[in-house]
């Protein structure tokens, strides 16, 4: 009669104790690691015990001895690392119901005005640009804007009259002042 030999069979520890052979063998190592990305040991310990706690939730994964376990742990924990230094906890962001998005007014209008108003004003000769800068830019009087050209005061009424002509011609308004829209204002 031959006798086999037995295997006993132990049963695999639970989580909890697979958990704390992990903490045993591999925490000091991950602390280290976590210390030299983080610069802070508090901060690393906590990230550690996380990944532990990630490590209790696959733990069955882990037993299966595919691949090394302190490899797995330390690629969490570089992971918990880098999702840290993304939140916004770290950015110093809160989340609330108000929104302070800032109004920026668009000036596309006040550009495409002023294009057009060079323009015009590109089609006058420099005699009338003048009198217009200085009656209508610098706020000069007409007595003012001839003693700064050396002319006639009637001559800059003039001007500014002919100037004004040719802008509201150039521009599509009629003599009365009143853009072309066909309708009257009654």
């Amino acid at each position: 009669m031959k006798t086999v030999a037995r295997r006993e069979t132990r049963p695999s520890p639970g989580p909890h104790a697979y958990v704390h052979t992990l903490t045993v063998q591999h925490r000091s190592a991950l602390v280290a690691y976590a210390e030299r990305l983080l610069t802070d040991r508090h901060l690393a310990e906590d990230v550690v015990q996380e990944a532990l706690i990630r490590a209790w939730h696959h733990c069955e994964k882990l037993r299966s001895g595919e691949g090394s376990v302190r490899g797995w742990l330390l690629k969490v924990t570089r992971n918990l690392v880098t999702d840290r230094a993304r939140s916004a906890y770290v950015r110093h962001e809160t989340v609330t119901d108000e929104t302070w998005d800032v109004h920026q007014p668009d000036h596309a209008e006040a550009v495409l005005t002023s294009m057009e108003a060079n323009a015009l004003l590109d089609g006058l000769s420099h005699e009338h640009r003048e009198v217009l800068a200085h009656t209508y830019l610098y706020g000069h009087t007409i007595r003012e804007t001839a003693q700064l050209l050396g002319i006639p005061a009637g001559t800059v009424k003039s001007r500014q009259h002919y100037a004004l002509h040719a802008l509201r011609r150039r521009a599509g308004v009629p003599a009365t002042g009143r853009p072309a829209s066909g309708k009257s204002r009654r």
